[in-house]
């Protein structure tokens, strides 16, 4: 079965026009089975299917990885771990933070980061909105997450200047756009195929890219 996950990882990857070596994909899997072993008890993610989850966590989560940029990353809403421990595993230079208030999912990411050496993450068990790092971030990703607007008023101090929000949406999120605040642009919004989804509208991925409006 290993040997079938890695073929869909490996070709959801060329799909994606991501290259990245042996030693990666396999750390990727072994992420994987983590997830699938703790799933079992402890109810992480609502996807129950091993193959699933390749494409809708890993293949999802790699989706975006053209789009970050360079610098230190917060992770909010994490969740298991997506998209910033899945970034932070290909990334291994790259400090990342995954933040979730969720004890059951910061206590799963703290035993990926122990049994998988992943030193560049840092793991915190918080509210967004009360958490106080005394540091800020070149880019905050979410996933599913909150509304644009929340997203934006509960972290937009975590942003450093001319950092960027990476939010995943589903559908073009026309209403959560058009309420964004004033003080808050829209740089871009790309379309993202992920390999191996079906080809429904709950399956849509629209990656948004946001920034402080500068005067």
């Amino acid at each position: 079965m290993s040997e079938r996950y890695l073929s869909l990882l490996s070709g959801g990857l060329a799909e994606l026009g991501i290259e990245l070596e042996d030693s990666v994909q396999q750390r990727l899997l072994a992420y994987h089975a983590l997830l699938i072993k703790w799933n079992k008890a402890y109810n992480l993610t609502s996807v129950r299917k091993p193959e699933q989850m390749i494409t809708r966590h890993l293949l999802d989560s790699l989706s975006i990885l053209p789009f970050v940029g360079p610098g230190d990353l917060l992770d909010v809403g994490t969740g298991p771990g997506l998209p910033g421990m899945i970034l932070a595993l290909v990334q291994r230079d790259r400090a990342v933070t995954l933040l979730d208030s969720n004890g059951k999912k910061t206590r799963f990411l703290t035993q990926v980061k122990m049994e998988l050496g992943v030193d560049n993450v840092t793991v915190v068990h918080s509210r967004l909105e009360t958490w106080q790092p005394g540091q800020t971030f070149s880019q905050i990703t979410s996933r599913a997450f909150a509304t644009l607007a929340d997203m934006v008023a509960k972290s937009h101090h975590l942003l450093a200047p001319g950092g960027h929000f990476l939010a995943m949406k589903g559908l073009y999120p026309t209403d959560e756009i058009a309420a964004l605040p004033g003080d808050c642009q829209v740089d871009r919004v790309t379309p993202l195929t992920v390999p191996g989804s079906a080809l429904l509208s709950a399956d849509a991925r629209h990656l948004v890219q946001l920034s402080a409006r500068t005067t």
